[in-house]
């Protein structure tokens, strides 16, 4: 069962260990594979007031997809994925958080913006707070996942394995992303993983398209090399993406980090995250700890903001206060334990944030995951999370494959409770 919980793992196992051509693999087969994950979500602390719902991808994101490959000799294999989203409460490829397209207070408030002037009559204030919810209102209807529609939007890509290493292109799962995922006690899965204290805005660029990425898998060491292409004309620095990750696999333990740094749309340099973690096998499961370096100078998707609002001086003033409340500067710690006894796997985890910036929201997330496996393919999970939000955070979170969105106000705290059950094919 640790195996089959493991996404991250099975993410990694794509570019590395399946793809290099294990003895079990056919030399030629195509494979159809998924996962079905719904339950009962209960959450409190948002502005409707405590929502109960029937949600998908609550321990991990359901899924359908198909993989193959083809013996090409002399150690080659021609591989593929394409893998979709499914929302089993809707049928749809996309969801939005249970608290819509709200926004945290800071990001919809001109005046604590800084953007308020007592020298302002009474209309001009209200202008420029109406300019600012009307940004606020288009940032919040970008909250959700996979809001394009795209069917193949968890994984898409072709590839071929050698005896040095896997190369694989198309849109696929950001080295960084994978480390993390890799330390977290959770591995991603529901409200308990370190990840989603970090969600509102994003700290992690979690797959990336258009990208190539290089993987080997030689003794203890998984290694890969990502580049992907912005491919905006004119701009080939813009949207772009570097990143790489290294984790080392001892006896009874692991250390390794990964990093990735991208490019906004015009080219400037944007979201960072530098990882380190390590794990070890302790009494009857397994400890494991991180650290991640968030930074972000430059918010992506804000430099149309002042043309949007007429070019003025108010608009590019409106423009930089966004910039300003949407850079990140923080570290996310996490700790956790996991065991596994027979059928059952308990997990108890505490994650924190500490925001540098201006907004100072920090928040800490702590709480127990429960698994219990009535086949090898079939388990029951349990999930209880609560999100302690201090100074201007409010950070609801929410499961693998939907993003939890925000609290009522300011510091207001929230607590998720999941029962649920998950089916692997």
């Amino acid at each position: 069962m640790k195996k089959s919980t493991l996404a991250c793992a099975a993410a990694l196992a794509c570019i590395t260990t399946t793809a290099m051509a294990q003895t079990a693999t056919p030399p030629t087969s195509v494979t159809l594979y998924g996962l079905a994950d719904a339950g009962i979500n209960y959450v409190t602390g948002l502005k409707q007031g405590s929502v109960t719902q029937l949600t998908s991808g609550n321990m991990e994101g359901t899924r359908w997809g198909m993989k193959g490959n083809e013996d090409l000799g002399g150690g080659m294999r021609a591989i593929f994925v394409l893998e979709s989203r499914v929302e089993l409460d809707t049928g749809s490829v996309s969801n939005r958080p249970a608290s819509a397209s709200q926004v945290p207070d800071r990001l919809n408030t001109a005046s604590q913006m800084g953007l308020i002037s007592p020298l302002m009559t009474a209309q001009q204030a209200a202008q420029v707070q109406g300019a600012v919810t009307a940004v606020a209102a288009n940032l919040g209807s970008t909250l959700g996942v996979n809001l394009e529609k795209n069917l193949f939007d968890r994984q898409a890509y072709v590839g071929l394995v050698t005896p040095v290493g896997a190369i694989t292109a198309g849109r696929q799962y950001t080295p960084g992303y994978l480390a993390q995922g890799a330390f977290d006690s959770m591995h991603t899965e529901s409200s308990l993983a370190a990840g989603q204290l970090v969600s509102v805005p994003a700290s992690f660029t979690i797959r990336t398209s258009n990208s190539l990425q290089y993987g080997i898998q030689t003794g203890g060491v998984t290694a890969t090399v990502m580049y992907a292409m912005g491919e905006v004309a004119g701009n080939n620095s813009a949207n772009r993406l570097l990143g790489t990750m290294v984790i080392y696999k001892g006896a009874g333990f692991s250390v390794g980090g990964g990093y990735n740094t991208q490019k906004n749309e015009v080219g400037q340099k944007s979201l960072t995250n530098a990882i380190l973690g390590a794990s070890a096998d302790l009494g009857p499961g397994t400890l494991s700890t991180m650290f991640v370096k968030i930074k972000d100078d430059n918010p992506a998707n804000v430099s149309g903001i002042s043309t949007l609002l007429g070019g003025t001086a108010t608009a590019v003033a409106i423009q930089n206060a966004f910039t300003t409340a949407l850079k990140q500067d923080s570290t996310l710690f996490h700790i956790g334990y996991r065991m596994n006894m027979g059928a059952n796997t308990v997990t108890v985890a505490y994650n924190a944030m500490n925001d540098k910036t201006a907004s100072n929201a920090d928040r800490a997330s702590y709480g127990v995951a429960y698994s219990y496996a009535l086949s090898k393919r079939t388990d029951l999970n349990a999930v209880l999370t609560r999100v302690n939000n201090k100074n201007t955070s409010q950070l609801s979170v929410g499961g693998n494959g939907f993003l939890g969105g925000v609290t009522s106000a300011a510091g207001a705290d929230s607590t998720n409770v999941m029962f649920g059950i998950r089916h692997r094919f």
